[in-house]
């Protein structure tokens, strides 16, 4: 058969580790030399002519569809095949027909609420009891993940150089974890922003709970629509929602909301190389509208601004952890995703970690903190970078 020796030679410059092939009509075949990582079973053909074309919404939905199963590590699949030079996952020639997406005010909401309005008992299930979805930061090996996504905020807010009474915006607050911290600890007047209808509901249930109605709002409405302008300002993995189109409004948004010399902490997913910075796969089904910008085009549209850059942070290892320890929590209850979401969803959700873990373990995509000034840069900040970790020590981020 024609297709499955185009699949003999795909995978033969595929992967950089050994992997075993078992094909639908039950011959297996090895590639490489020693152990395999991984076994591949292709329980039917799929496209040649598809994957060429996308590669990972082809694979990703075949996948999902149960076409194709994998014995072994998945993660050290995808990781290894991002690492081969040759693979069919590594061109980017075929990034144009991956579909345009509008990013206007409505259109992002609806892509958020996409997202994260799956529910929120959803992401109780497998995230840590901050229900913080964004990179942790892993001071010590041993973190917990609930230390790690902590000592998180603890570093972003030490790093601002905060003092009490002083105001913070949160742009995508998520859950709130960030803004309480800072209110509770830090003694800021914090407001988060958020598109989700139900991480709105959940932030303000936990400002009643805790008291501090006067001290901490959120705002449920376009980061665009925003006037107010605040000390400081954060946001954690939200660039990445704007769109490649709207990058450039972001940053200045972010400038015209800062007072004179105020600061900025900007955390998120980031290209330390040339790419398209879009994968079809997880346009499609995870994250609509999603791109991933690369670090000189970050830092072309900070330029268009009077934000300076004061120091910039990559924390790809941080991700890959995050990651590794979310797929686990997620295999942990599968059996109760299983039975509410169904198989393809649970299949869906898997590859998505994995896949992203794979990413950045094989440095195709870096998650990088990006602290600014409006004004010259460090005009408000210590000389040294000193007091970032003093502040964490005493913050207990060790």
């Amino acid at each position: 058969m024609l297709e499955k020796a185009a699949y003999k030679q795909i995978f033969k410059t595929s992967f950089k580790s050994p992997v075993t092939v078992e094909f639908w009509d039950g011959e297996t075949q090895a590639y490489g030399e020693g152990t395999p990582i991984a076994k591949i079973i292709m329980h039917e053909p799929v496209s040649i002519k598809d994957i060429m074309a996308h590669a990972s919404l082809t694979l990703g939905e075949a996948y999902m569809d149960g076409k194709i199963e994998v014995q072994g590590d998945l993660q050290q699949l995808v990781t290894s095949a991002y690492l081969s030079s040759q693979s069919f996952l590594r061109g980017s020639k075929f990034a144009k027909f991956i579909p345009k997406r509008s990013h206007s005010e409505k259109a992002s909401k609806e892509d958020v609420q996409s997202h994260y309005d799956i529910g929120n008992e959803f992401y109780k299930m497998w995230l840590d009891p901050t229900m913080t979805y964004s990179c942790a930061y892993f001071a010590n090996e041993s973190d917990t993940l609930e230390m790690a996504q902590t000592n998180k905020v603890h570093h972003i807010l030490n790093k601002l150089n905060v003092k009490p009474g002083e105001t913070l915006l949160d742009i995508g607050c998520g859950w709130g974890t960030l803004i309480l911290t800072a209110a509770k600890e830090y003694g800021l007047k914090a407001t988060g922003v958020t598109l989700s209808q139900q991480q709105y509901d959940l932030v303000n249930q936990k400002i009643a709970a805790e008291g501090l109605e006067g001290q901490v709002s959120v705002i449920l409405e376009d980061y665009r629509e925003v006037k107010q302008q605040y000390d400081h300002i954060t946001s954690v993995g939200m660039f990445e929602h704007v769109g490649k189109e709207n990058l450039e409004a972001y940053f200045e948004q972010v400038d015209k909301l800062l007072v004179d010399n105020g600061t900025a902490l900007i955390h998120g997913i980031t290209g330390q190389q040339k790419g398209e910075g879009v994968d079809a796969w997880i346009n499609k089904y995870i994250f609509p509208g999603g791109y991933i910008p690369g670090l000189s085009e970050n830092i072309e549209h900070i330029m268009g601004t009077s934000l300076q850059i004061d120091d910039l942070e990559p924390l790809r290892r941080h991700y890959q952890k995050t990651l590794e320890i979310w797929a686990d929590n997620f295999h942990a209850v599968k059996d109760h995703v299983l039975e509410h979401y169904g198989e393809r969803f649970y299949r869906m959700w898997d590859l998505y970690l994995q896949a992203c873990a794979a990413s950045f373990e094989a440095g195709n995509i870096d998650v990088v903190q990006y602290l600014m000034t409006k004004g010259p840069s460090s005009a408000n900040l210590p000389m040294t970078r000193s007091y970032i970790y003093h502040a964490d020590v005493a913050s207990g981020v060790k």
